[in-house]
């Protein structure tokens, strides 16, 4: 058995609060009875207002997984989950729970909860997956491309020279057919590449290029799409090029666009990150642009090859759109991100603002 001696001053011995991990104390009615500052900021809660509650009235976890393992822990045993989803007002927060119960002198019986963040070091990690992902499909394109540009100029080539020495118009038609269907695959390639060339950089106010994008679909599609705006002003410029940001916006819009089947909502949000880790660069300041729509949502057996060239949900379109998007978006240093479930799609760019950035390896925000 654990006895720990005087755990007042233990409690509330301001040490604790300079912890980086959380650390959340509940008496044996569950009830909390300390939290210190780390706890605070990941949940998002102040101390004088859950001091006395039970969990379940200001933070929720899916399968009540901390009230499950403080009934099946033992004195002096502590137990760890891994990956345990704590929902709070604000957001949702992944961490490494360790509950460690203890009795103290006097026989009461309390539980020690730490809580250690990982979706920073998860959203790392498949950041630099999708990174990894796109410049290897970006090798395999280019060099699958390069075997069948050569055979399809020698086809079209030879289909000329054969319409040359042709007199019958019948004859004829079957070669024109062979050189039209020769330039469709050499389009199809080109799409397959991607933009042919390098940004051209200037300062981009991003606002005009959302505004842009959804002029351009409102044209589309009428009054079957709402596409509501929610812009953050206080956005600078950024460094990039107009056009490519505009036609990486307008692709992932276009896709969301073609998901709603009838009459449906987009929303375009815009946010300011400080000191934001994009792959394993930490950036001063980031732009998040949040595409939202309120479609059926992604199929499961596409959602981790969505940015491969030709993979595509049924929608109408050839699976070149979101590759193409990412490789821009890629370009300006930064990465494009998706999370759905039916009736909620989100697509999230991440962008850079401005040229001061810090290299960090496997940094955080």
């Amino acid at each position: 058995m654990m006895v720990v001696q005087n755990p007042e001053p233990l409690i509330t011995n301001s040490i604790l609060d300079f912890l980086a991990s959380a650390v959340v104390v509940f008496d044996e009615d569950l009830r909390v009875c300390y939290l210190n500052q780390a706890a605070e900021m990941l949940l998002a809660v102040s101390a004088k207002h859950v001091i006395g509650e039970q969990p379940d009235a200001w933070i929720s976890c899916h399968g009540d997984a901390i009230i499950d393992l403080i009934n099946a822990s033992e004195v002096g045993s502590p137990i760890t989950k891994r990956g345990v989803v704590l929902t709070t007002e604000r957001s949702n927060v992944t961490v490494d729970c360790t509950v460690t119960p203890i009795v103290d002198d006097d026989g009461r019986e309390l539980t020690i909860v730490e809580l250690q963040q990982i979706d920073r070091h998860l959203r790392i990690s498949r950041e630099e997956h999708l990174i990894t992902q796109q410049a290897l499909t970006r090798d395999v394109v280019r060099g699958l491309a390069h075997e069948i540009k050569n055979p399809l100029g020698g086809l079209r080539g030879a289909a000329q020279l054969l319409e040359s020495e042709l007199d019958s118009e019948d004859l004829k038609e079957y070669t024109h057919i062979i050189i039209q269907e020769a330039d469709r695959l050499q389009e199809l390639v080109n799409r397959m590449l991607g933009p042919n060339r390098p940004p051209s950089y200037a300062a981009v106010n991003l606002h005009r290029v959302l505004e842009r994008v959804r002029s351009l679909v409102m044209a589309e599609t009428g009054e079957r799409l709402a596409i509501i705006r929610d812009y953050d002003p206080s956005i600078p410029d950024l460094v990039g090029d107009c056009d490519q940001l505009i036609q990486a916006m307008l692709n992932i819009v276009r896709n969301a666009s073609r998901a709603i089947e009838d009459r449906g909502t987009v929303v375009l949000r815009t946010r300011i990150l400080r000191k934001y880790t994009i792959g394993s660069v930490r950036h001063r300041l980031a732009a998040q642009i949040e595409i939202v729509d309120n479609g059926p949502g992604i199929p499961p057996e596409i959602a981790d090859t969505l940015f491969l060239p030709m993979v595509t949900g049924g929608t109408g379109g050839m699976g070149l759109g979101l590759a193409i998007a990412q490789s821009l978006i890629n370009q300006h240093r930064g990465l494009i991100e998706c999370r759905s479930q039916p009736g909620e799609t989100v697509f999230t760019v991440y962008l850079p603002v401005g040229g001061d950035l810090v290299a960090e390896s496997g940094g955080g925000n």
